[in-house]
């Protein structure tokens, strides 16, 4: 496997190394108005090295430094449970339209018809996506749904006049926005321990599921990359107990088309649109989360939800705000250009295509895992659904670990995967090649893994010292962090 060219001295190719006396990038008009001064001579430099290029290599100068940056539409994103894929760039062009981008948040809806209808179309391809009808889109990503989601929990729960409920159980493989969300609404955190093949212990759920519990937060797939066999046995036994299943639906590439979280047990999911239906998470942009509940749920929904009324005149969309909704947590109805894109990804694809999207997600994460057996410990060493979970212990043992592989990763021009999550896999690599990524990208990744795994047996400071063949060297990690 082939390391990319050292950056910095191609940077200095492109420019200093061209740098002729006399040649000049630009031409500036007559002065037209008097000349300045110019400063103090002990505020002059006479040992500048400024390169002297014609305008053709400067504009290749600054290009090359853009293309430093590393990006979905230039590489590959293995980064598990953040699904970094390619979208389409027709998705991008419908939400720029004008009709769309013209629109005010608070126009009048009659005026608004077409975006209104848009939204309300998309609420009900996701809830039928999901098996949970009640649908908001009035959130901005991901994480807010997940607080949305237990303060609709904590109201429904009083609502019955049962606030005696106040312990949220949270698996030990979850993200960490889990325990964070349920703690920001008023609960208490219990945490429930997986088993030895990455499933929910079940005989620790049913010890810790006690007439206190409000529900429980699951995320399916776990975080693990493996789908739990033992999810409808773990609804049953927290309905049993009054509480409620909220599903973590970070993980929708993997059964996208296959599975619905209402038909497993769940009572409530979010979704990240802008990481399963076209807009790719991270960036810098806007996210944009959705929940989706059971009828009984959607009274509670944050506000507002397009509601259809069907007159004589045909059908009205309207945003309304539910009886007994938690209240308004977003701007206007959510992040409407994440939501023409998610529209844009459903109509496009249809149920056979969203079928094939998890099919491909699935197929690539298990051709990794497969062809990586034998060079990284497989934890839990079974078919996995969307992302793969390795283990670099025994790297370790020879003195590199999962953050020295990463870091050499950039040398051999990828981005570096996500590592140390879930927690509980001991130098952790979590690897999500996503439906997008074609199999001769992911053997070029793969030859990659491999060819450090040897490094780490025959040269294991190099590894250390990645990466050489960056803008950036090692960074100082704790500095960093600060």
């Amino acid at each position: 496997m082939a390391l990319i060219p050292d950056p910095i001295e191609a940077t200095r190719a492109l420019l200093m190394d061209r740098s002729q006396p006399g040649r000049v990038a630009v031409s500036l008009p007559a002065l037209d108005v008097p000349q300045a001064p110019l400063p103090t001579e002990g505020l002059l430099r006479q040992d500048l090295p400024l390169p002297e290029v014609s305008e053709g290599e400067l504009v290749r100068y600054f290009t090359h430094l853009s293309h430093l940056n590393y990006a979905v539409d230039t590489g590959f994103y293995p980064l598990g449970s953040c699904t970094m894929k390619y979208n389409p760039k027709w998705h991008d062009e419908a939400a720029a339209l004008p009709g769309f981008t013209d629109l005010h948040p608070r126009q009048d809806p009659a005026q608004a018809q077409g975006a209104l209808r848009l939204i309300w179309e998309l609420q009900e391809a996701l809830g039928e996506i999901t098996g949970l009808p009640g649908c908001s889109t009035a959130l901005a990503a991901g994480a807010q749904a997940e607080l949305a989601g237990m303060l609709i929990i904590r109201a429904y729960l009083r609502a019955r006049g049962e606030e005696g409920r106040k312990l949220v159980l949270v698996p030990d493989s979850a993200h960490g926005t889990n325990p964070a969300s349920a703690a920001m609404a008023g609960f208490e955190v219990v945490t429930v321990r997986s088993n030895g093949d990455g499933n929910m212990d079940l005989p620790a759920l049913r010890a810790a599921t006690t007439s206190q519990v409000a529900g429980i937060m699951l995320t399916m797939p776990t975080t693990l990359g493996l789908f739990d066999p033992q999810v409808q046995e773990v609804c049953r036994i927290v309905h049993e107990a009054g509480g409620l299943v909220y599903g973590d639906g970070a993980n929708l590439n993997a059964i996208l088309g296959r599975a619905k979280f209402g038909e497993l047990g769940f009572d409530i999911v979010h979704l990240n649109l802008h990481k399963t239906f076209s807009t790719p998470h991270g960036g810098g942009g806007p996210g944009a989360g959705v929940l989706c509940v059971r009828p009984e749920l959607a009274p509670f929904l944050p506000a507002p939800v397009v509601a259809r009324r069907d007159g004589d005149g045909g059908p009205f969309f309207a945003p309304e705000h539910p009886a007994q909704s938690i209240g308004r947590l977003h701007g206007a109805g959510g992040n409407f250009g994440i939501l023409v894109r998610a529209y844009c990804y459903i109509r496009s694809l249809g149920e056979a295509g969203l079928r094939e999207v998890s099919a491909n997600a699935v197929l690539n994460a298990n051709y990794l895992r497969a062809r990586l057996r034998g060079a990284y410990r497989n934890p839990y060493d079974r078919p996995c659904m969307h992302e793969v979970v390795l283990s670099a212990v025994e790297q370790k043992a020879r003195g590199v670990r999962a953050l020295d592989i990463a870091k050499r990763l950039i040398d051999y021009g990828f981005h570096p995967p996500t590592i140390y999550f879930p927690l509980i896999v001991e130098e952790a690599l979590m690897i999500e090649p996503t439906e997008s990524e074609s199999r001769e990208t992911l053997d070029r990744f793969i030859a990659a893994l491999l060819a450090i795994d040897r490094e780490s047996r025959e040269s294991p400071a190099t590894v250390r010292e990645a990466p050489r063949r960056a803008p950036v060297r090692r960074l100082d990690e704790a500095t960093a962090a600060r």
